[in-house]
């Protein structure tokens, strides 16, 4: 019988640049968190953060090479494009952080008092960590949106900024539930509600990208955008104003850090955490304000 459904399979899926990167992914976090888990070893909250990053990635990759090679990803009511573009951009940043933190927690250059194999395979685990980086930051890089090409709007400048912009807040919560007394000032819970809302919009602004919805919304959604990001660039220049005034200046803080502060858990390095996030996160809304009013929305690819 003649087929007519054309291929089954996808070659591409693994043999194209892109499907050749996501294959590297796959081998570089199953050997990096085998490597952990067989004699490296982790503990506390940074070495779970660590093996959560390096697992989930690695399951995510294994899902889309499977649904792209088998197709799958047809049947599924999502804009996949978008998803891919995503997922790549998030698997970067949190491939780079844990590539950071495990050799900063868990390598050392002497064998005591952990052993020299255990010191070999931690430091083998943060060679392939840094690999899988590599990895995913090529993904990004290949599948990046092109001057006047038609691609999904999380490939773009602005899609991708969006998920750095909660990442970089996902970092400043953390700061903020590490003793930083942000329940001091109204002030300063003005600057946390400000964080709270430009996060939440953001992931909506992800989530409606991704799930393809965006022509269901009665609304223009790309024009919403550029007026939120408008919005957010605003709330962060006052966050960025208020919260080292309240946090900093000596009528309402400390300008240097208290001699008798433990490290670790001093609220004046939380703080300071939040204050340089902060500005990063200014920085990544006005650029993403910039390239914003310059693309298209495309949902359904």
């Amino acid at each position: 019988m003649e087929s007519t459904g054309g291929p089954y399979l996808n070659t591409a899926a693994v043999t194209s640049p892109v499907g050749i990167a996501r294959l590297l992914q796959m081998m570089f976090g199953c050997t990096t968190f085998s490597l952990v888990a067989h004699q490296g070893g982790f503990s506390a909250a940074y070495g779970t953060f660590c093996m959560f990053v390096w697992t989930f990635c690695f399951a995510i990759t294994v899902f889309i090479i499977t649904c792209e090679f088998t197709h799958l990803h047809s049947c599924l009511s999502i804009s996949w494009g978008n998803f891919t573009a995503a997922f790549a951009m998030l698997a970067t940043l949190m491939s780079v952080t844990a590539a950071v933190i495990y050799p900063l927690y868990f390598v050392q250059l002497g064998c005591y008092p952990i052993g020299c194999e255990v010191r070999d395979f931690r430091i083998a685990a943060s060679v392939f960590a840094g690999l899988l980086f590599v990895a995913y930051a090529t993904e990004v890089f290949l599948t990046r949106a092109k001057p006047g090409q038609v691609t999904s709007y999380m490939a773009t400048v602005s899609g991708l900024l969006k998920i750095v912009q909660a990442f970089v807040a996902c970092i400043i919560f953390g700061a903020l539930v590490n003793d930083s007394q942000h329940s001091k000032y109204v002030a300063t819970q003005w600057c946390v509600a400000v964080y709270s809302f430009c996060f939440v919009v953001t992931v909506v602004v992800v989530a409606f990208s991704v799930t393809g919805k965006t022509a269901l919304l009665w609304f223009p959604f790309e024009r919403s955008v550029v007026v939120y990001t408008f919005g957010a660039v605003l709330l962060y220049v006052s966050a960025a104003v208020i919260w080292p005034v309240f946090c900093f200046d000596s009528k309402y803080g400390s300008p240097r850090r208290p001699g008798l502060c433990a490290k670790g858990r001093c609220p004046w390095d939380s703080q300071l955490v939040i204050a340089i996030f902060t500005y990063v996160n200014l920085l990544l809304y006005v650029v993403d304000l910039a390239y914003s009013q310059r693309i298209r929305f495309v949902s359904h690819l």
